[in-house]
């Protein structure tokens, strides 16, 4: 079994970050992962179930509810 690396890019808003990564991750076989994407939404599920507000953030919470967020 061939060993593969993680490959991150980073840069400024629009300027073709996520349209490299997926050619290169199709180019090389890997999965694309868009963690701006992940993160969002793991920090809209915290917004919506009341895990996190201006005010509180409960961190064992949101560790414990990471597996229902879809």
């Amino acid at each position: 079994m061939q060993k593969k690396i993680t490959i991150a890019i980073d840069g400024y808003s629009s300027t073709g970050k996520s349209t490299v990564a997926k050619q290169l991750a199709s180019h090389l076989n890997y999965i694309y992962v868009d963690t701006g994407a992940m993160y969002r939404a793991v920090t809209l599920y915290a917004l919506n179930n009341n895990i996190i507000s201006e005010t509180v953030f409960d961190k064992e919470k949101l560790i414990n509810e990471l597996d229902n967020i879809e």
